[in-house]
């Protein structure tokens, strides 16, 4: 058939390593020992980084200055090999093979040629999917509503049963965004049933009330939800996000700032969170122009790994309800296992769910879920583009949840982050100003830490084979798959010993 020699043709050629012909870095030892307590997850990864050359070596050099002369270069981080990467290794074309705790931006879920996704990929339905992608609010697939249900829908939030289906994170806000305004407009109209006036289509032509209305979205300071119009201006990481783009006004509340230990601040921590959910409740009282939804991050991600307490998000929840305005939970970097939950706002413990709950990142897909029937617009075409989504990307997310229910990798996250974590603590107890205000105690292996050398922190750590991240002014942040291990865990911590010597 054509499409199964399609399939042969997309089938990835993944050679296995052979660890005893790399040269691992300088005073690393072998990993045998290290896996000996626990499986190693994937076959083929090196036993421990390898460095043949400094980053960026002639290759990669040359490699940048030939891309250089067609794309913007100024941002980028390394030059990678992805034929050569495997597992929680990326290599580059110098043959460098760097342990990545970066992910892409916490975007890879089960690791670099993950065997389970290559055999996804190679399958007649992905074929499918990608030579015949579909404008999916037009011409949906006749199998799309199975597709969501095996894969989406099957690790849908609790409460949360209806999706729709997105490009990327900025895009999965945006339309959560403009779900919540057709929804607050509908109830100020008297119901779904209730049509637009003459006037409102008239003045909505013309970008004036009553057609566009009047609402707003609030949001935290130090948040971060995309960069498109709507996303952009709920955003408030950096100034170099927003300078030059028109923004809206929108209110933004103070996000909690914790004391670290956490156990040592807990009175003058609930005083800090108390106070920001007083603000919250002021704003949206009286802000001018009222918000249809608030959105929040469960740890604010890019603007510095800012976490809060369970006890905040249920006040908060408590608020939205009180006031009748919609909580939006931005999990683009936090869901999908990284925080030892699959969502992570379930370390809430909510009673009542909230209202959406925006998806990308490790999903590899994106969009948002919802439980609320009257958010579905009541006319077609108000959430409307032509590709609405991608197949094939809904197809790689559920095999995504095969390899993180066969492996128990939620769960699996959750201990390797604890013991990670504990790790981590001995190094602040010898080195408190490189490891400040640690954070992230029993969230999985999302950590982080301010340093004050954090920008050199970063660039040397590839000198040690490690490829790790930074958000804020002064956090590096840990963002590791989930097939990261105990014998990774015990590299990187020896690694950043060395790197804080080294500074």
């Amino acid at each position: 058939m054509p499409a199964l020699r399609a399939s042969q043709a997309l089938r990835p050629a993944i050679q296995p390593l052979r660890a005893s012909s790399l040269r691992t870095a300088r005073g690393f030892a072998s990993a045998s020992a290290r896996m000996a307590a626990s499986k190693a997850f994937v076959q083929g990864e090196p036993d421990a980084p390898v460095l043949n050359t400094r980053i960026p070596g002639a290759r990669s050099s040359q490699r940048i200055a030939e891309l250089s002369d067609v794309f913007d270069t100024r941002s980028i981080n390394m030059m990678a090999d992805y034929t050569k990467s495997v597992g929680n290794y990326i290599a580059d074309p110098d043959g460098n093979y760097l342990l990545d705790v970066y992910a892409q931006i916490a975007s890879i879920p089960v690791g670099y040629n993950n065997p389970a996704l290559a055999r996804a990929a190679s399958t007649p339905d992905m074929v499918n999917a990608i030579i015949n992608r579909p404008a999916l609010g037009n011409f949906p697939s006749h199998d799309w509503a199975k597709i969501l249900k095996t894969g989406i829908l099957r690790v849908a939030p609790k409460g949360l049963n209806h999706v729709f289906t997105a490009m990327a994170g900025s895009d999965a806000n945006e339309t959560a965004f403009k779900a919540a305004f057709i929804y607050r407009r509908q109830l100020e109209r008297g119901g779904p049933d209730v049509d637009f006036t003459q006037e409102e289509l008239d003045s909505a032509m013309n970008n004036q009330a009553p057609g566009s209305s009047s609402l707003s979205i609030l949001s935290f300071k130090t948040a971060f939800h995309g960069r498109l119009f709507g996303t952009l201006s709920t955003t408030r990481s950096k100034p170099i996000h927003k300078v030059d783009i028109p923004a809206f006004d929108w209110p933004q509340a103070t996000f909690p700032q914790l004391k670290y230990p956490l156990d040592r601040h807990a009175e003058e921590n609930a005083r800090i969170e108390q106070a920001c959910l007083d603000e919250v409740e002021h704003l949206i009282r009286t802000w001018h122009i009222p918000p249809a939804a608030v959105v929040v991050e469960p740890i604010q991600s890019e603007g510095g790994d800012n976490h809060a307490t369970p006890g905040f998000f249920r006040g908060l929840r408590a608020l939205t309800r009180k006031h009748n305005v919609l909580l939006i939970v931005d999990e683009v970097q936090t869901g999908v296992g990284a925080t030892g939950k699959f969502w992570a706002h379930d370390h809430w413990n909510l009673q009542d769910p909230p209202d959406m709950v925006t998806f990308s990142k490790k999903a590899q897909t994106a969009g948002f879920y919802y439980g609320n029937p009257a958010l579905r617009p009541n006319k077609p075409y108000r959430q409307f583009n032509t590709w609405m989504g991608d197949p094939a990307r809904a197809l790689l997310f559920r095999a995504i949840i095969g390899e993180i229910e066969r492996l128990d990798l939620v769960n699996h996250t959750a201990k390797v982050g604890d013991y990670l974590f504990s790790k981590l603590e001995g190094l602040q107890s010898r080195y408190p100003e490189h490891f400040g205000d640690l954070r992230g105690k029993g969230q999985g292996t999302f950590i982080a830490f301010d340093n004050p050398k954090r920008d050199q922190f970063l660039a040397k750590a590839k000198e040690f084979g490690i490829n790790i991240g930074g958000s804020g002014a002064n956090a590096v942040r840990l963002r590791p798959m989930l097939t990261f291990q105990e014998h990774h865990a015990d590299i990187l911590v020896d690694a950043m010993e060395k790197i804080v010597k080294a500074l």
